[in-house]
């Protein structure tokens, strides 16, 4: 090649040398400068290569009883795993796989009560590591220990947190749930969990630091700590006493008498405190077993029956229009639509007081009334001024208005005994405050206080306003407790010897699902009670309701017990329970002698009413179970020589026992007790004898409202 044909080739060389040169030097220089190449972000990449961040989990908050006692909290919780793929295990010594699938799959199937087989399939997947399914999820630290415990090669966890309730069914309507959604934040879906969800949530927080390649801080460099900060913690109102007294006599009488289903709240009549929320069925929200996702406590709004005439008798008695001596036709009334209208029992008690269709609780009394004296938008806007057709503000999630509307005469009528308008529970539980306050109106809570990391925010008893005066609060008490009390009183099945409860039942229809008309089966009714005690101040108030019962006991057996349990725990009845009135059990007397057997039963504080002149007893009621102070016990002798007794003071269910036993026609007139008997005291009891007695009710002698 001649000379010049080689300086024109390393010149070529030199220059494409140059120019290769300054593309690198513009590329390096374009890299210095960008953030961001082929759609990679530069200064990010390279950050995560030096830059660690750790995530502060924050805890969701607590939730306490009034006792401190935890109804909910976060946990620990592990997901079980296997790890499958041979070539972990480096040192057959010290296997890092699963070596025996049958062994494993055995003994994890006890622990995890699944099927062998099912385990089975997860081990033999082709995979480097498997999970088991749901029932290999959400386990506690005692079921991963025991699992650790077992030795098995391959078997690991992956921790995570969880929302735990250690009583289970308890209380579960009212903490209602919350869970990990797919982010992995634990969301509150019902109850108390999803009305407080937002302080509940706690804010995660992070540690962020610079770290080597083999993942240790740098040494000389900041570590930067954003730290959390942990939910609210929340304090309710509930006595777990009384919420277990509850829930116990709940689920009893459900498993004896088959209601679909009981709902009863018990509140402090003096606060407003709500100390028992319970529904039976119920569910366990670590397992979430829910049928139902309405809370029946205040989701659900239904027609209340004739525990609604306690307000309507309340709003005619503020309207200044009650007079409860004035006597009505009970039975039945027919409006100007020619709607009939009948009382429960469908014959009604003939021509009685107010005061008596009250006790009796009769439809066509609050009937009467509003056709006579009350008018519509005078009803209305008191069932109003106590809180129906409005939320109570519970602070329970999904709580519903109910429907205080009504236009027609129709209407206005069923509305005034509880049928075509909705309330909830809670409502009922309001409105009943104004009577245990002497007329003031208080709003139920359910929250004690929240303590949100340190500052405290409380909630006490909160007045509505007067909605009553004092004179139509003892005259509603006065009313209450009779209805109780008195044997023919609607509410009798409530009654406990010692105990001065006032209150008043309901019975009401169940709606139809389809919109039109009422369901028709034997038991398609919902029995309600609202109660309270002691009567002159009252400090507790229950309301309970029971869906499609097959007794009035199915409601009245767990109410009652409810009320020994409150009155013991709270000694509110500690004078009366403990010095005059006691409970016994009945023994077998027969073939006893009676004037010894007397004397006993006598000495314990019983009315013991002898039959015939014998000296043996060959018969006895009640035949055997408890018996209070001051009750009858009657005593048939080996005589056929019988006398009537001094019937004074009997009830109509002492009638019916004593003439069984003397086989004897009677007829009675009126209701309530005897006042009068046609025949004398030791008459000769014969086949022919007709005995006709007079009842009257003890109605508010000494003070009556004109």
């Amino acid at each position: 090649m001649k000379k010049e044909d080689q300086v024109k080739v390393r010149n070529l060389v030199l220059i494409i040398t140059l120019f290769l040169f300054i593309i690198l030097i513009g590329r390096v220089t374009y890299l210095a400068l960008s953030t961001t190449v082929d759609n990679i972000n530069i200064q990010e990449l390279a950050s995560k290569r030096t830059t660690k961040t750790t995530i502060l989990k924050a805890n969701r908050g607590t939730i306490f009883d009034s006792s401190q006692n935890i109804l909910a909290q976060d946990v620990a919780s592990y997901t079980l795993i296997a790890y499958l793929d041979p070539t972990r295990t480096t040192n057959p010594k010290n296997p890092m796989h699963v070596v025996d699938k049958e062994k494993t799959a055995l003994v994890l199937s006890a622990i995890l009560n699944m099927d062998q087989k099912t385990i089975l399939e997860f081990l033999n997947k082709d995979a480097y590591q498997t999970e088991f399914g749901l029932k290999g999820k959400g386990l506690t630290e005692l079921e991963k220990d025991t699992i650790l415990a077992t030795n098995l090669p391959g078997l690991d966890f992956i921790e995570t947190t969880k929302r735990y309730y250690p009583y289970g069914k308890f209380l579960s309507y009212l903490l209602g749930y919350a869970k990990e959604n797919q982010e992995g934040n634990i969301i509150g879906e019902l109850g108390i969990e999803k009305y407080y969800n937002k302080e509940l949530t706690g804010i995660d927080g992070k540690k962020v630091y610079q770290k080597d390649l083999k993942g240790y801080m740098i040494a000389g460099t900041k570590e930067l700590v954003d730290d959390k900060k942990d939910g609210t913690n929340i304090y309710l109102t509930i006595d777990n006493n009384v919420q277990f007294f509850v829930e116990e006599a709940l689920n009893n009488a459900v498993s004896k008498y088959q209601s679909e289903e009981i709902d009863i709240i018990v509140a402090n009549a003096k606060t407003g405190e709500i100390l028992a929320y319970a529904t039976t069925p119920s569910f366990d929200p670590n397992i979430r077993d829910i049928k139902n996702y309405l809370d029946p406590n205040s989701s659900i709004a239904f027609e209340p029956g004739s525990t609604m005439k306690i307000f309507t008798y309340m709003a005619a008695l503020e309207a200044g229009v009650y007079k409860g001596k004035d006597t009505y036709q009970s039975g039945r009334f027919e409006t100007k639509d020619k709607t009939i209208i009948s009382d429960w029992n469908k014959v009604g008690w003939g021509r009685i007081t107010y005061d008596q269709g009250f006790i009796y609780s009769s439809n066509t009394a609050v009937v009467n009334l509003m056709d006579k004296y009350l008018s519509a938008s005078e009803l209305k806007n008191y069932l109003k001024k106590l809180g129906f057709g409005s939320k109570t503000g519970l602070n329970v999630a999904n709580e519903v208005n109910g429907k205080i509307d009504f236009k027609y005469e129709t209407e206005i009528f069923n509305a005034a005994f509880g049928q075509g308008i909705t309330v909830t529970p809670i409502q009922i539980v309001k409105a009943l405050t104004s009577i245990s306050n002497n007329g003031e109106l208080l709003n139920p809570y359910i929250v004690k206080k929240l303590d949100d990391n340190g500052k405290i925010s409380e909630n006490s008893r909160t007045s509505l306003g007067t909605v009553a005066t004092s004179t139509t609060v003892e005259y509603l008490k006065n009313l209450m407790w009779h209805t109780v009390n008195d044997p023919d009183g609607a509410a009798h099945a409530y009654h406990i010897d010692g105990f001065d409860l006032i209150g008043k039942t309901g019975t009401a229809q169940i709606a139809s699902t389809n919109g039109k008309g009422y369901l028709t089966g034997d038991n398609d009714i919902i029995r309600s009670i609202a109660l309270m005690f002691p009567k002159d101040e009252p400090e507790i108030i229950i309301y309970g309701a029971a869906k499609k019962p097959n007794s009035v006991n199915a409601l009245a057996e767990p109410v009652k017990e409810i009320v020994k349990n409150i009155s013991k725990y709270y000694n509110i009845y500690e004078d009366q329970t403990t010095t005059s009135s006691k409970t016994f059990d009945l023994g077998n007397y027969l073939n006893q002698d009676v004037d010894a057997i007397k004397t006993n039963l006598e000495n314990k504080g019983l009315k013991v009413i002898t039959i015939g002149d014998g000296n043996i007893v060959i018969n006895q009621y009640p035949q055997k179970g408890k018996v209070t102070t001051g009750d009858k016990v009657f005593l048939v002798t080996n005589s056929s020589n019988f006398v009537l007794p001094n019937l004074i003071g009997y009830s109509k269910s002492d009638l019916e026992i004593l003439f069984k036993f003397l086989n004897v026609d009677y007829h009675t007139k009126g209701s309530g007790y005897v006042v009068s008997q046609n025949i004398k005291e030791g008459t000769k009891i014969t086949k022919d004898l007709q005995v006709e007695v007079v009842l009257e009710n003890k109605i508010l002698k000494e003070d009556a409202k004109e």
